[in-house]
């Protein structure tokens, strides 16, 4: 039985009015585990060493509703925030940096090639650049089409992403290594 620091990431919370939650209230009403609510989509820190099952088990048990919990070592997070996976790419206001969180890793080789631009390489709307174990990063512009493009990649990959944007990993590992001092 291992039991370690994690990040929790709900799939599909508090998004167009379904699924709604209040995650300060779940970090408040579990406590025991030293969660963090990070924003107001179902984004935590687990401060204290508890086991995988027994997180999962206690926050499916406070959700109202069923939804994919994704639950990575906090030290993944670390891993990720300490490289720029940005560095060689374009940056502008309307281009936004983001982070697909999958359920389980996700299987190499795909059956199309990275950098994967779509919808297409002249006039892409979402670019994956990257996929490190359960992490999809990429940029996307900000442009209502680009959403759609989104939900694409649960389908190319085969399995559940939850996305977050790059500020808010920041931030998550932040959180992480405020609690290591």
């Amino acid at each position: 039985m291992i039991r370690m620091r994690w990040v929790v990431f709900l799939r599909a919370v508090n998004v167009g009015g379904t699924n709604r939650c209040q995650p300060a209230q779940i970090a408040k009403e579990l406590a025991r585990f030293g969660l963090v609510n990070v924003g107001a989509v179902g984004t935590f820190v687990v401060r204290e060493d508890v086991t995988e099952s027994t997180l999962r088990s206690a926050i499916a048990k406070k959700l109202p509703f069923k939804c994919e919990i994704m639950i990575g070592p906090a030290r993944d997070i670390i891993k990720l925030a300490s490289k720029d996976p940005f560095s060689q790419q374009p940056g502008s206001p309307d281009i936004t940096r983001f982070v697909s969180v999958a359920a389980k890793p996700v299987r190499l080789p795909l059956p199309v090639r990275l950098p994967l631009n779509l919808p297409s390489d002249d006039d892409w709307l979402l670019k994956i650049i990257t996929i490190q174990n359960t992490f999809v990063i990429g940029l996307y512009r900000r442009q209502m089409k680009a959403i759609s493009y989104l939900g694409k990649i649960e389908k190319l990959l085969g399995v559940p992403v939850t996305t977050r944007n790059w500020n808010t990993i920041e931030k998550i590992a932040n959180e992480i290594r405020k609690s290591r001092k």
